[in-house]
């Protein structure tokens, strides 16, 4: 055991050994980030990392103290001890094992300007809470110079590149197989483009699931769909259905004008007290300059609920939607990414999004007779009052 912290000291140096004395402090507990430039880590804090360098080297480890930052006096001399259990302990810490050469993280972004980065900004700090790393992020054009990023990305001994939107991950096409990537943000276009992360579409068990929370005589699901787009999250919402006691009842239209003819239709068949239609993440069949005002208008006139996996849906008249909790969609993202690091080989897909936030039209739902009482919880609102 002396050999391994031996060897592993030398590999992360001074720096990293005081962070790590940190980490256990009662600072960082309490969710600050020290670094070796914080007030009281002066010529005292050098000195006993050489003298901790040293004990290791001659034997004589069984116990070592380093100076840590007391929250309630930051520039106290405090030193509290940590034994050597604890330094292996913390030396195990997927952030430091990337630090000490298992590769670095890196975010690729839409170069986009407000409020559209924001939404990529709160992912970032998600990625970096559950890391506890100040992870490299690189915000990327349509016309990236992807030989350059990809030289960029090993100089820094990348190991995994978070992708975010679909500009993110084109922008991972030339790097080295060396790097993983995982997507998160984006929308599967088909089972062919081997995509790993973490989609932008709801997961429909929790759609479902909220959905028989607001009407629980609800019966039935009707949705249309593109199965050159939308297939592989239909063969989920099967399941989803089925575990809630729902029929799903599937329409496919692989063209818009197909999409057109169907919805009328399908709104006139409907039972508004057991039916309710569902708006997938779909080009085709929820176009959004016809299709949606046409859909929208058939949901009020006929009073079947219309529910969808697009928020902004929900400013516009559907009865409710669900959509991605950026800073958890973060901390999720950055999970899978620590797995690869730590050296989990397992195969991933892209998976539904499950970190989610409900949104509500209440005007919509009092046109329904729909009685939202204080149980149910959203985080938005519309309209705004």
């Amino acid at each position: 055991m002396i050999k391994m912290i031996t060897s592993v000291v030398r590999r992360i140096g001074a720096g990293v050994v005081l962070s790590l004395s940190l980490a256990v402090s009662p600072a960082a507990s309490q969710g600050l980030k020290p670094s070796i430039d914080l007030p009281g880590a002066g010529a005292a804090a050098r000195n006993s990392v050489g003298a901790i360098m040293e004990r290791i080297e001659s034997g004589n480890a069984s116990s070592v103290t380093m100076p840590v930052i007391r929250s309630d006096n930051p520039r106290s001399d405090y030193v509290r001890p940590i034994t050597l259990a604890q330094l292996e302990d913390q030396l195990r810490r997927p952030d430091v094992q990337a630090s000490i050469g298992k590769g670095s993280i890196a975010v690729l972004y839409p170069n986009v300007e407000a409020p559209f980065r924001a939404a990529f900004t709160s992912i970032i700090q998600g990625i970096e809470e559950r890391t506890r790393l100040r992870v490299r992020s690189y915000p990327v054009d349509p016309k990236v110079d992807t030989a350059e990023l990809n030289t960029t990305l090993k100089h820094n001994n990348t190991r995994v590149v978070i992708a975010l939107g679909r500009q993110g991950l084109n922008a991972t096409a030339g790097l080295d197989r060396e790097i993983t990537v995982l997507a998160g943000g984006v929308l599967l276009l088909s089972d062919a483009e081997n995509v790993a992360g973490i989609s932008l579409t709801p997961d429909p068990a929790l759609l479902f699931s909220r959905l028989r929370t607001l009407l629980p005589e609800l019966r039935r699901v009707i949705v249309v769909y593109d199965p050159q787009k939308s297939d592989w999250l239909i063969r989920l919402a099967r399941d989803a259905a089925r575990a809630q006691g729902l029929e799903l009842q599937t329409h496919v239209a692989t063209e818009l004008g197909k999409a057109a003819q169907l919805y009328p239709q399908l709104f006139a068949n409907a039972d508004s007290r057991r039916d309710a239609v569902w708006l997938p993440h779909d080009s085709t069949t929820v176009e959004e300059s016809i299709i949606l005002p046409m859909v929208l208008r058939e949901s009020w006139n006929s009073g079947v609920p219309l529910f969808s996996s697009n928020v902004l849906h929900v400013k516009k008249g559907a009865l409710f939607a669900m959509g991605p909790n950026n800073v958890e969609l973060g901390r999720a993202l950055a999970s899978s990414a620590m797995s690869v690091i730590n050296g989990d080989s397992k195969r991933r897909g892209l998976v539904p999004l499950r970190d989610l936030q409900t949104a509500v039209n209440v005007r919509t739902a009092n046109h329904m007779g729909l009685n939202l009482s204080s149980q149910h919880r959203f985080d938005y609102v519309y309209p705004q009052p």
